[in-house]
């Protein structure tokens, strides 16, 4: 049974802002023999950190302190000294390629992307040679061991544009390639899927419209590239989720309506249905560390909607509905604190907010990560504690015209964005965070980069629900507050649970029905 709550704002709305053919390669140095690191690896964490430190001595004086100092307001100084920065970043990594896509494993054991690297070395002429497999190729890295090293994957054929990545725990690489890459394609009679718990009787087509994908397997073998077929999800617009410990899952999109599909999982096997959701999705973001509970942003009448499925039973429930007119997207979920990252125009412009999964703790909507002129992407979540959201550190990137970018770490329970210099190479936005450790970001050459969370101010205490009628503390920014209270579910539980009888629909409590004028 899903559960409805009023939310009604406290103080007032703040105002809305203005708005190919085969090529022949030659490799080169991409592995050592037995698969070992190369040795030139460990130098990679040294030249990140030596170009982390170049950015950071080039800072303005008045810029990344004036951004420390002043939270609320502080942005037009740090876009300022982002932007002279950007004039200094460069595209390609020090190495001389190109990387794209880059994604992390979900045990942090290994990465991938795609990568390109100039069409030949030794200036122009004849006897330019190629160094390494030009591309784009898949590359995967390593990241188990004292230094992280990669492995180039490449084929025949260089990999589309659109390719998608996903690595896997077992080293190997899920890709994602559109059906005009050329390869081996899903023959139009064959069923390359099996119907999932809420299709018993629907077979699956492997081929289906534009933007239809091949699902392939590539890992490394002896000295070349290995290769295997996995399936071909039904539909158009495929995208890989985020990773996941119960396996690799996908969405695709058939002109009404998103499938949800399992297309890889420990023991193999070809691409499962396992759930529809009325409307176009996009976005993805898993809810618990079991791979179960799937939030997508919905768009569905105009508006998009954050809703939770279950993909042990295929309900589809709603999880964010701030405001009947608002578009509501989650960006981030921790599932260890319940804090939820989102991104709303409830307030009456597209704002950053925090809140808590499962709780009545208000929508808030502060004023440190109200930066005008510059976007803040959330990146990364600090792991392990439990049940505390207003402790838990936030990376954020922060992006400005021009390309300058720059680290931001923030929690909920503080009023201060503490500013860090990223590597020139940075991979971004994405980082590896996992419990116990630091927050690493990938730069090239291969290296991650660790980053110590700054220290609190305060004990983190829980803020107290804001009351109707009463203006949010200076530097708070307006707050959604849930009317009744209810029940939080259980949080941080690493146990599946089983499948729900009957079609009850899941625990995820919706935020829903704000009201923006101050209810007396």
């Amino acid at each position: 049974m899903s559960v409805h709550r009023a939310v009604r704002t406290a103080g007032t709305p703040h105002e809305a802002a203005p708005g190919a053919a085969p090529r022949k390669r030659r490799r080169r140095g991409a592995r050592a023999a037995g698969g070992r690191a190369p040795a030139a690896t460990a130098a990679g964490l040294e030249t990140a950190l030596e170009t982390a430190e170049e950015s950071k001595e080039n800072e303005s004086p008045a810029g990344c302190a004036a951004a420390e100092a002043d939270p609320s307001g502080g942005g037009g100084a740090l876009v300022r000294w982002m932007s002279q920065a950007a004039a200094g970043a460069a595209q390609p990594g020090a190495d001389g390629v190109h990387r794209t896509g880059f994604t992390v494993a979900a045990d942090g054991s290994y990465a991938a992307c795609l990568a390109e690297r100039p069409a030949a070395v030794g200036g122009p002429g004849p006897d330019a040679e190629p160094d390494g497999p030009c591309g784009p190729y898949v590359e995967r890295w390593s990241l188990d061991g004292p230094e992280p090293y990669t492995v180039a994957l490449p084929e025949a054929l260089p990999e589309e544009s659109g390719t998608q990545v996903l690595p896997l725990p077992d080293g190997r690489v899920l890709v994602a390639r559109p059906h005009a890459h050329g390869g081996a394609t899903a023959d139009p009679g064959k069923t390359t899927g099996s119907p999932g718990p809420t299709d018993p009787g629907n077979a699956v087509n492997g081929v289906s419209g534009p933007n239809a994908a091949d699902i392939v397997l590539l890992y490394p073998s002896g000295a070349g590239t290995g290769s295997q077929t996995v399936g071909a999800p039904a539909g158009r617009e495929v995208r890989l989720l985020p990773a996941s410990a119960a396996g690799a899952f996908a969405t695709s999109y058939d002109g009404a309506g998103t499938e949800v599909w399992r297309v890889w999982r420990p023991g193999g096997g070809a691409p499962v249905r396992l759930a529809r959701v009325p409307g176009r999705c996009t976005g993805g973001v898993w809810l618990d560390r079991d791979g179960r509970l799937l939030a997508l942003d919905r768009e569905l009448e105009g508006r998009t909607k954050a809703v939770a499925v279950d993909l042990g039973c295929g309900v589809v429930s709603p999880l964010l509905q701030l405001a009947e007119d608002s578009n509501d997207r989650l960006l981030l979920a921790e599932p260890d604190s319940g804090l939820m990252l989102v991104r709303s125009d409830a307030t009456g412009e597209d704002r950053l907010g925090w809140g808590v999964l499962g709780s009545r703790t208000p929508v808030r909507f502060p004023e440190a990560l109200r930066l005008p002129g510059a976007l803040l992407t959330p990146v990364a979540a600090q792991p392990g504690q439990i049940l505390t959201p207003e402790a838990a550190v936030v990376a954020l990137s922060c992006e400005v015209p021009g390309g300058g970018r720059s680290l931001a770490l923030w929690r909920p329970g503080s009023r201060t964005l503490h500013w860090r210099a990223v590597p020139q190479q940075w991979l971004g936005p994405v980082g590896l965070w996992l419990p116990g450790g630091p927050l690493r970001l990938p730069a090239a050459p291969p290296a991650l980069v660790p980053y110590d969370v700054p220290a609190p101010e305060v004990p983190a205490l829980p803020a107290a629900p804001a009351r109707a009628g009463k203006a949010p503390a200076a530097g708070e920014g307006p707050a959604l507050v849930p009317a009744a209270p209810v029940a939080p579910p259980a949080l941080g539980r690493r146990p599946s649970r089983p499948a729900l009888p009957g079609g009850r629909k899941p625990a995820v409590l919706p935020l829903q029905q704000a009201p923006l004028s101050p209810v007396a």
